[in-house]
């Protein structure tokens, strides 16, 4: 439905089988979801870069149908690294030691990860509406607290979280959508429905919480273990001009801080660009990916 002519295929990562689709021709892209989503956050854009490249569209671990290993409670079954792990895993078992990387949202962090911990691999690299994780919550005041309550709701121990998204998580997946959306009727009834049928599974609601537990534990400290550190692709930077990381923050400004070669713009929407702006979306990161692919 989602992703015509795309082969389905599950591939073991570094902890965790990862569930993905994979199409198109040319050099390969790993695109990478966000929070509440799957790989089908990427369904309006892919068949327009799949024209130029091999698109590899997984479900990080712990959602949609990858796998979700027993969390641990330092987090680290969950933590970025392992997750970005995964993902270089999944590519040299397909063929791809070096590849480009798009990430958005929560993947777009476990793609900041990647980055640092796998340079070798990354070529070039996107990352869609955030700011480094440790920007975001040393600079956390009340504004920014009300708009990400997520972030704090979500970290909370002995499954309070889980028990409340799962006594109705169709209506949690709806909230997010239109909370962080400029305009909820962009998505599509199909790609809302998928995530909420994920989203019923309390294995993935419990490992979804995870992903934001380690995002405030373990993650911190491999971040702060690497402030020397920079991002040595190339990189780009598109953010939501209406949502809140544009309101709160210099996106640009804060990712000069953390790479050698930074670009990017603001596209008029909210937070879930590829299925608000798809064409916006898929036509600056094409752009940019085939700076080096020409």
């Amino acid at each position: 439905m989602f992703f015509p002519g795309f082969e389905t295929r599950r591939v073991a990562g570094a902890g965790a089988d990862i569930h993905l689709r994979i199409g198109g021709s040319g050099p390969p892209l790993l695109l990478l979801h966000g929070y509440p989503q799957t790989h089908v956050m990427w369904h309006k854009v892919a068949p327009m870069l799949a024209r130029h490249f091999t698109l590899v569209l997984p479900d990080l671990r712990g959602y949609g149908e990858s796998g979700k290993p027993p969390s641990d409670d330092a987090h680290l079954v969950y933590s970025k690294r392992a997750t970005a792990a995964d993902m270089v895993a999944v590519m040299a078992q397909l063929g791809f030691k070096q590849f480009r990387l798009a990430g958005h949202d929560r993947g777009a962090r476990v793609a900041h990860r990647l980055s640092l911990d796998h340079p070798q691999a990354v070529q070039r690299l996107a990352l869609l509406d955030i700011v480094p994780t440790l920007t975001m919550f040393g600079r956390m005041n009340q504004a920014i607290a009300s708009g990400y309550y997520h972030w704090l709701f979500l970290i909370q121990p002995n499954g309070h979280p889980e028990r409340m998204i799962g006594a109705d998580p169709d209506y949690y997946i709806t909230s997010k959508l239109g909370a962080w959306a400029a305009d909820a009727s962009v998505f599509t009834p199909e790609a809302v429905a998928e995530y909420q049928r994920c989203f019923r599974d309390p294995a993935c609601i419990h490992a979804t919480c995870e992903d934001y537990r380690a995002g405030a534990s373990i993650d911190l400290e491999h971040d702060r273990a690497d402030l020397d550190k920079r991002i040595q692709a190339p990189l780009l930077v598109l953010w939501g001009a209406q949502g809140q990381i544009s309101r709160h923050f210099d996106v640009l400004g804060c990712w000069r801080e953390k790479a050698v070669n930074v670009k990017g713009l603001g596209l008029p929407c909210g937070h879930f660009l590829p299925e608000e702006r798809p064409e916006d979306t898929a036509r600056a990161v094409l752009d940019f990916m085939r700076e080096a692919a020409v």
